[in-house]
């Protein structure tokens, strides 16, 4: 059974939807963020890909979130924390420093 997908829709400036898809969601100074990567990535795990990030805020008038894009002078601190997460994500707690697993 294949895991469901946690997918976004977007419009570009022309008017195109795409899509990506949330692979981490984190908290970072009262912030909720989210790291999207492209719906249809590549089958070559070598191959680059792009990572986005993007800070959820809460619309309460509508009842939903929008994903706002992130202002630049956060995003290398954002990125390193997203970094660290992937890094982690497959390790064995035991052997993985400042991975979040080892602080429960």
């Amino acid at each position: 059974m294949e895991d469901e997908r946690d997918l976004v829709t977007f419009t570009d400036e022309e008017g195109n939807e795409f899509d990506l898809e949330v692979i981490d969601y984190f908290e970072h100074n009262g912030k909720e963020y989210a790291v999207l990567v492209d719906a249809d990535l590549p089958e070559d795990p070598e191959e680059d890909f792009e990572v986005c990030i993007m800070e959820i805020v809460v619309n309460e008038e509508e009842d939903m979130e929008e994903f706002v894009p992130v202002a630049d002078d956060l995003l290398d601190e954002l990125f390193a924390i997203a970094e660290k997460r992937m890094e982690c994500w497959d390790c064995d707690a035991d052997d993985c420093e400042g991975c979040e697993k080892t602080e429960e």
